[in-house]
């Protein structure tokens, strides 16, 4: 099997000053190409740290993707580092100072020197193209590894993944099929009594069920080769079950996303009135491009009854012309309401959060969850308040 490993590089990075998203994108990103990582290590700017680890898994790894350090600063080490590491130099590349050049120009700027040493690989490196950043990357054989280098900008290190890298490794090697991965988003229940109900099912061969706990959600993942799809899709109908009317959403679009194609097809616009939730419920459902009439954010020293929220959602939804509404009230001790007025009426709870440890972030976003939850309910025509592990319902009008 294919070995393939990641190593990321930088100070800020190694010490935790910055969250390594890169790392994460590609071992998802490789994982449903077939391709999934087998270690990930992390360096610092030390150029000694860098040739050592690079001589290291180039004994161990086929293939090996190191991200960044290809900038233009004294601390950006990994051209260097591979250079000393294969025993060779570093030599420039006219055409990328040139392109670098032309980069700036279009923006109006000159380019400054320091930005040629980002022209300078390895004299035994192929330079691979960066369409959308000044940092070209290489790639290169070091004993019995191809390692890819690539800049740590997000967006430039994507790009290169999927323009650069991904086609000359299927040319070089024969890939995997990619496994099938089935997966489904729970709110509302909690992993260990999943996990109660769904240890002992048999699995097919090779087959793997996982959890993810990501609060308020946990998420459920079958895992398997693609020749045991019948069998695979057997055991999830099982895992469906357990799940029940704590299900949000299957596959990883999320729920924001879920509800704008289902308010989109339905041809109705929400209005929403947010409170303890502070805006992120617009936040998610803008970035989902959900159909939104408007709405307000009040002063979270705004308090009222659950009827009092229910007229306030239709009042919403009359000023803005919207078919629905959502709203949710102020926290006062441990607890909060959300209304949703509907062309059929309000419906509304006023709950109670049990998990009075969790910080203000944790609780505003489960709030904001339970609200999207009343509304997927709705909408899929069940009952709008369902049961919650975190949540004691105080009230409930329907």
């Amino acid at each position: 099997m294919l070995r393939v490993e990641m190593l990321s590089t930088g100070d800020e990075v190694l010490h935790g000053q910055i969250i390594d998203t890169n790392a994460a994108w590609l071992a998802d990103y490789f994982f449903q190409q077939g391709l999934p990582i087998s270690a990930r290590e992390t360096v610092g700017d030390s150029l000694s740290a860098l040739v050592d680890v690079l001589q290291e898994r180039s004994y161990i790894a086929d293939v090996l993707i190191v991200n960044g350090g290809l900038g233009p600063t004294s601390d950006d080490l990994s051209a260097l580092a591979a250079a000393k590491a294969c025993g060779v130099e570093l030599v420039e590349h006219p055409e990328w100072v040139a392109y670098m050049e032309a980069f700036f120009a279009e923006r109006g700027r000159s380019m400054a020197a320091s930005n040629r040493k980002q022209a300078q690989i390895p004299a035994n490196a192929e330079m691979l193209d960066n369409r959308v950043g000044t940092a070209c990357g290489f790639a290169l054989t070091l004993n019995k590894c191809q390692m890819f280098f690539t800049p740590g900008v997000p967006s430039e290190f994507k790009v290169m993944v999927k323009e650069q890298i991904l086609p000359r490794l299927s040319l070089r090697f024969t890939l995997p099929e990619p496994p099938l991965c089935l997966r489904l988003t729970t709110f509302g229940t909690s992993e260990s009594d999943l996990a109660a109900q769904l240890d002992g099912i048999p699995l097919p061969p090779d087959v793997v069920l996982g959890y993810r706990s990501s609060s308020p959600i946990i998420e459920l993942k079958l895992t398997g080769p693609a020749t045991h799809r019948a069998a695979m899709e057997q055991t999830w109908q099982r895992i469906r079950e357990v799940a029940g009317d704590n299900t949000i959403f299957e596959g990883t679009a999320g729920l924001p996303a879920e509800l704008a194609q289902s308010l989109q097809q339905r041809g109705m616009k929400l209005a929403l009135s947010e409170q303890f939730t502070a805006g992120l419920i617009n936040l998610q459902l803008q970035n989902a491009a959900a159909p939104l009439a408007g709405g307000e954010l009040l002063p979270a020293y705004c308090s009222e009854t659950l009827e009092a929220l229910l007229m306030r959602a239709q009042s919403l939804a009359q000023l803005t012309g919207a078919q629905l509404a959502l709203a949710v009230s102020s926290i006062e001790g441990d607890r909060v309401s959300i209304a949703l007025h509907t062309p059929k009426g309000g419906i509304g709870q006023t709950v109670s959060y049990r998990a009075a440890r969790h910080d203000l972030r944790l609780r505003q976003e489960s709030v904001a969850m339970l609200a999207l939850d009343m509304l997927r309910r709705w909408l899929n025509g069940g009952k709008a308040c369902g049961k919650n592990s975190w949540l004691e319902i105080i009230q409930v009008i329907e």
